[in-house]
């Protein structure tokens, strides 16, 4: 059950992308309390992927300034990068480094304004604490429950997301319109709802502020104008790595 129940952990990541749009709850402070809570489950302070996503919805697939933060994480080209990507490993790397490096106070990322910077800290260090205290309790009580219930999953999970996430954006142009440089993917209600509708993601890059549950409609209106659709992750994943 670690397999099942690491890609409904890892999938909260989407749910932590919908808090930090603000379209989950009508309360500003539970969507940030929900954020918190799955941004510590899944190794990813909100308040600095708040500042990371934010730039990447200004500076979509922006190749020629660098704006776009995403594209420091260079898409898989060979067979080799691929597999290293699917694994999760770069990701688990960055995230805990990342997360030790705001908690010791080192420098920030360009896209975190001045006025977030003491937060972002503060909150990596929150995280950390809490981290610490989960390992002290688990030796203190001989426990292997975080390891089985918790990080092992994770770990299963992190190659489930990693597909998906590569659909949104991998091969589309590195241009402006957001109808040609993000992907809309065709997918069963299932994955639909496991993803909080991000599978229409040209509509939510086009249409930032439409929350979760009407991505479904904006999408009856833009179907005539999408450029980059896929039926389906396995037929994604299979032209992808045809280029190779």
């Amino acid at each position: 059950m670690m397999l099942p129940l690491g890609i409904l952990l890892i999938f909260l990541f989407t749910l932590l992308h919908e808090c930090i749009h603000e379209t989950p709850f009508r309360s500003r402070w539970i969507n940030r309390t929900v954020g918190i809570v799955i941004g510590f489950l899944i190794f990813l302070p909100p308040a600095w992927f708040c500042c990371f996503h934010m730039a990447h919805h200004r500076h979509t697939q922006d190749q020629d300034r660098d704006n776009d933060p995403e594209l420091d994480a260079k898409k898989p080209e060979s067979w080799m990068q691929y597999g290293i990507y699917l694994s999760g490993i770069p990701t688990w790397y960055s995230q805990l480094l990342k997360i030790v490096r705001l908690a010791m106070g080192g420098p920030m990322d360009g896209f975190v304004p001045g006025r977030a910077q003491k937060g972002v800290g503060q909150q990596a260090r929150l995280f950390v604490v809490g981290y610490a205290i989960l390992i002290a309790l688990s030796i203190f009580q001989n426990s292997t429950v975080i390891i089985w219930a918790w990080l092992v999953p994770l770990i299963f999970g992190q190659p489930f997301l990693r597909a998906y996430l590569l659909a949104e954006h991998g091969r589309c142009p590195y241009v402006s319109n957001m109808l040609d440089n993000t992907r809309t993917t065709f997918t069963s209600g299932i994955v639909r709802y496991l993803a909080w509708n991000m599978p229409y993601h040209t509509e939510h890059h086009s249409y930032p502020v439409v929350p979760f549950h009407k991505l479904p409609v904006l999408h009856n209106i833009m179907k005539k104008n999408l450029r980059n659709t896929e039926d389906g992750f396995v037929r994604f994943h299979t032209d992808y790595v045809s280029r190779f």
